[in-house]
């Protein structure tokens, strides 16, 4: 959680943009303060090299390289002759500035260093600034958002209604609310929606099973569960008996066609079902603006489309159901509508997609869905090209790979409650070894909760995203190394800090704190950290990749770490060079909070 002005002073949004800068197209530089020292870059860049624009500059200026706080590779503008020449044509012409001491060259790279003095002040006050200007912490800072406000609709987790939580839907629900998030902080309106799995012959399966094994009691303790028990118990019966999957598709008819007394259960099912996944989702920080399913895309816009793919001769008959040969784009023969004259998944796929865009009109609709429905969603894409829907190049899928591994320690099930709770109830012991600090805690058991979410999160967003990765309970739940327990940890370490100085607060307004007084590496570490926030927030939408995220959060937590014995803020004399410290070590934990919540953590003040 962000401080708050019980721990420094009330700020205002008063940020310019330099005014002894030229302003570069695409840089934020009220908001993103290395667009400030990466502009001067280029400036100093131009100077001796007229003829390179400062854009194409920009684009080539990185940063958190070792050698020095920005580098620019020469080969890579390809100006001819050899590029150390030009590298030195560049040190030549230097001349210090506000921003920029000094530049070296070396084998055609050019390495600059900011000034101290004025990137420390830039840093802290235009990050201070955002942080407080944007509600105290939220990970809209260092981010366009006044993007224009285009509407991106996400679909993601989409469980089966009657089903419990399968942890296979992990991965979808929370990379898809990562992308909610993130697409906030950057300025886009958002639609989230989960698309339940709520129609199809399974329906018929659980309605047949509901005859012979259901019980309204048990329904109305847990719907979910109970339902989940029915289903397993008619499937066995239906791997025995054919004809208890011809009554289930023939109920699935009947449920197709209108019929009032078949739907009455599904309703109640659907809805008992819907409020349960609610509960399920608090947990996890993720919500859903819309609740929408199979079930409700309606006839006339499948219709419409197979009928439209039937007129420019895309569909042919094969025993009776309807083919779309995508052969020629390499996505083979996929069915579109069954013999029996009902729909399938990738018929609803496109009617609902048909009535989204004409209800939202959306500029960007994402499908988070496994990479082992690849080739359904280039067939879905493609048949909307071929439909010649102008919006379907507005569609995008953001797949995932598969955990590996998930289950209890015992390996018992792989429901999402059971690995919260076994997680959980292993943090609660781990707490409890602190009497002093378990004691402080007011809820210990939703502490311990929040903990074992965390570390379930992390440990997912962690891998690259299109990677397959193994679940390991001994390495999730560790305090030491890159985990979510340790990510919490440093957290609450840096709220204890206020708790621990309340004679220094609240500081002093920005201006009144010297900064000149934070003058060890440690310190200006960390604040090239927070600088380099915005531009991992660009660079996960750009990629629409929660892990760069997550290692931005570990680097912060280590160079902190690594800052205490050094940084100290408590019993420090010069009480100048203490507000100095304590601003710092503030802003990192709003930073720090931000980002968490960017990735739908709840960043604890203890545990």
């Amino acid at each position: 959680m962000a401080s708050s002005t019980a721990t420094s002073a009330p700020r205002t949004n008063s940020i310019s943009p330099p005014s002894d800068l030229p302003l570069i197209p695409g840089t934020q530089p009220t908001r993103a303060p290395l667009d400030i020292f990466r502009t001067s870059v280029c400036v100093h860049i131009n100077r001796a090299i007229p003829q390179l624009a400062l854009e194409k500059i920009f684009d080539g200026v990185d940063i958190l390289k070792k050698e020095a706080d920005f580098t620019v590779a020469m080969p890579r503008f390809r100006l001819g002759g050899k590029p150390d020449i030009w590298a030195q044509k560049v040190v030549d012409a230097f001349v210090p500035d506000n921003y920029i001491e000094s530049v070296r060259a070396s084998s055609g790279f050019l390495y600059f260093q900011a000034r101290t003095s004025t990137f420390t002040r830039k840093v802290l006050s235009i990050v201070d600034s955002e942080i407080h200007h944007t509600a105290s912490g939220n990970p809209e800072y260092g981010t366009n958002n006044n993007g224009g406000g285009k509407l991106a609709l996400i679909e993601y987790s989409a469980p089966n209604i009657a089903k419990e939580f399968h942890i296979g839907h992990l991965r979808s629900t929370i990379i898809g609310q990562f992308l909610v998030n993130l697409h906030q902080a950057s300025g886009w309106k958002t639609l989230s929606v989960n698309y339940l799995g709520d129609w199809g012959k399974q329906f018929g399966l659980i309605a047949v099973g509901f005859e012979k094994y259901g019980s309204d009691e048990e329904l109305q303790k847990d719907a979910i569960k109970h339902l989940y028990n029915v289903y397993v118990k008619i499937n066995n019966d239906a791997n025995q008996d054919e004809s208890v999957h011809e009554e289930a598709r023939a109920y699935f008819k009947r449920m197709e066609d209108g019929d009032e007394s078949a739907l009455k259960h599904w309703r109640l099912w659907r809805d008992l079902s819907i409020e349960k996944y609610r509960q399920e989702y608090a947990r996890l920080n993720v919500s859903f603006d819309v609740y929408h399913g199979e079930s409700q895309v309606g006839h006339e816009s499948q219709d419409s489309a197979v009928a439209r793919l039937e007129k420019m001769g895309l569909i042919s008959d094969s025993e009776g159901a309807k083919i779309v040969d995508l052969e020629e784009w390499k996505l083979g023969k996929t069915v579109i509508w069954k013999k029996d004259g009902t729909s399938i998944y990738l018929t609803r796929d496109i009617g609902g997609a048909i009535e989204r865009y004409e209800k939202y009109k959306f500029d960007k609709m994402i499908y988070v869905v496994s990479s082992q429905q690849d080739l359904h969603l280039q067939q879905f894409f493609k048949i909307l090209s071929l439909l010649e829907y102008p919006w379907a190049e507005r569609l995008q899928h953001v797949n995932y790979g598969l955990v590996q591994g998930m289950s209890t320690r015992k390996g018992t099930a792989v429901f999402l409650d059971d690995i919260i709770r076994e997680a959980s109830e292993i943090m609660h012991e781990q707490m409890k070894k602190n009497a002093a600090k378990y004691a402080s805690v007011e809820d210990p058991e939703g502490t311990s909760r929040e903990i074992g979410i965390t570390a379930i999160k992390i440990q997912d967003l962690a891998a690259k995203r299109i990677n397959n990765y193994t679940f390991n309970w001994s390495r999730m739940l560790s305090f030491e190394g890159d985990t979510g327990p340790y990510l919490q940890y440093a957290h609450v370490r840096l709220s204890s800090i206020a708790r621990k100085n309340p004679d220094l607060l609240p500081l002093p307004e920005a201006s009144k704190i010297n900064t000149d007084k934070l003058t060890e590496p440690k310190a200006r570490e960390i604040l090239m950290f927070l600088a380099s926030y915005p531009d991992v927030v660009r660079t996960a939408m750009d990629k629409l990749e929660p892990s760069g995220v997550v290692t931005f959060c570990f680097k912060l937590s280590h160079a902190i770490s690594g800052a205490w014995e050094i940084l100290i803020v408590k019993n420090e004399e010069d009480v100048e060079k203490a507000q100095a410290r304590l601003w710092l070590f503030l802003t990192a934990k709003d930073v720090l909070g931000g980002a968490m919540r960017l990735l739908s953590l709840t960043p604890l003040e203890r545990m």
